[in-house]
């Protein structure tokens, strides 16, 4: 059964939305943005910044390290650098044009607490900011919501010069996630013509592979990878979570090189296809059938984070591992049941791990997420899957996706505000 039109062009757009390039953990490439915008608005460099943040925007900027920075971490450091030296027009990769001197200036303004403060917002929105800068009796403001590179409004000395309708609540942003099925992703991954996946697709392979390689050669953050790499043998299940969780260690310890990211996450974008390419790799599997598995890894990842939100208290690296099971699955020839039961599986051991900003520990989650996945679809093969009401799994894959997305969700919406608290003090 070959897809419909109407769902197959929706699945291109969801993946050329999604999977773009990233220089370092996307919240702290938000605020750059933001900075480097204002400064455009403001036509000079601002002497103060006020920061108004949503707590999970804070959650995640709070203890990675910035790119490009010489190791400086912090959100008055994030933004500090994007408006003395980042290139909003590089969107994400904001910060690859700051140079040595911009970031001597940020280390001479940080030294002066006054002059970046810091605030806590009260919005429903998971991602939003608000930046306003001045330079003498000069004024701007840039507000971002929804996703890190969403602008709704600009202003200058108080006229508003952009503004863009958009809700507080809803994420309307996105092209209709409502067609997305396991069994619709799987149909799709069959029947995908190569030409429009191939210039998504390949620079994920691309940049994703480079950013693990050097986490695996260099100390980067905990050295997750290079321990796993070092210690638990060379099985293409332990090299699939070292080199994962290698690039991981990179990417939150600063590494300059880009990541594509899935659902505005790098450590999503990686825990999404590096392990599918690894297995790829060991199995001599072609590049067409490795791109099929890439779609169904990448859309399966953003199903589960469609109902879960794109920040919250659950760890993202579960759905993306869940869906580099999957793909894993498919390209060992398994059908909609086994990787259903892969999915099932997963999240079934794995739900429900907490979300604490992005730091160096992140590479250790994503490490026991491929684990768990990798666990799930070998019992899968082996006709071996959690059954209905064990615990929240359910009778089919798709009611147990909206369990674990109504748990993240609602069930973990104080779990979260507990989280940030903590972090905050």
């Amino acid at each position: 059964m070959s897809i419909d039109a109407v769902t197959y062009k929706n699945y291109i757009a969801i993946l050329q939305e999604e999977l773009i390039p990233a220089v370092g953990c996307t919240e702290p490439a938000c605020l750059a943005l933001a900075g480097a915008k204002l400064r455009e608005v403001l036509g000079e460099l601002p002497e103060r910044l006020v920061v108004k943040m949503s707590g999970n925007l804070i959650k995640n900027t709070k203890a990675v390290t910035i790119p490009h920075s010489n190791g400086l971490k912090g959100i008055p450091a994030a933004v500090w650098l994007g408006v003395l030296g980042g290139d909003a027009g590089r969107g994400l990769a904001v910060l690859s044009s700051v140079n040595t001197a911009d970031i001597e200036e940020t280390k001479k303004r940080l030294g002066d607490s006054d002059r970046c403060l810091v605030e806590l917002m009260e919005t429903p929105a998971k991602l939003h900011v608000i930046l306003e800068g001045r330079a003498g009796s000069r004024q701007a403001l840039v507000e971002i919501l929804h996703t890190h590179t969403n602008f709704v409004r600009m202003e200058r000395d108080g006229h508003v010069t952009f503004h863009k309708e958009v809700s507080l609540h809803d994420d309307e942003l996105f092209t209709d996630r409502s067609l997305l099925n396991v069994a619709d992703i799987l149909r799709f991954a069959d029947s995908v013509r190569l030409d429009d996946v191939a210039p998504i697709l390949g620079p994920q392979i691309e940049a994703n592979t480079a950013i693990a390689e050097v986490g695996l050669r260099e100390d980067y953050g905990a050295s997750v990878g290079k321990v796993l790499a070092k210690n638990f043998g060379d099985s293409v299940g332990n090299l699939a979570r070292a080199t994962a969780a290698a690039a991981s260690d990179a990417r939150m310890d600063g590494c300059q090189l880009p990541v594509v990211i899935n659902s505005g996450s790098g450590n999503q974008g990686i825990a999404a296809s590096i392990p599918v390419i690894i297995y790829a790799r060991h199995y001599q599997i072609s590049e067409e059938k490795l791109l099929r598995a890439l779609c169904v890894s990448n859309l399966i990842a953003i199903h589960q984070k469609t109902s879960i939100g794109r920040l919250s208290a659950y760890c993202g690296a579960v759905s993306a591992a869940c869906g580099s099971g999957a793909a894993i699955a498919y390209m060992l020839g398994g059908d909609y049941e086994t990787i259903s039961g892969t999915i099932t599986n997963t999240l079934a051991n794995v739900s429900g791990i907490l979300c604490d900003g992005a730091k160096p520990s992140c590479a250790a989650k994503i490490a026991s997420s491929v684990d768990a996945a990798i666990m799930g679809l070998t019992m899968s093969f082996a006709d071996l899957r959690f059954p209905d009401g064990d615990g929240i799994v359910k009778s089919n894959v798709e009611e147990t996706i909206g369990v674990v997305g109504n748990i993240a969700s609602e069930g973990m919406r104080e779990t979260d505000k507990v989280v940030i608290r903590h972090m905050i003090r």
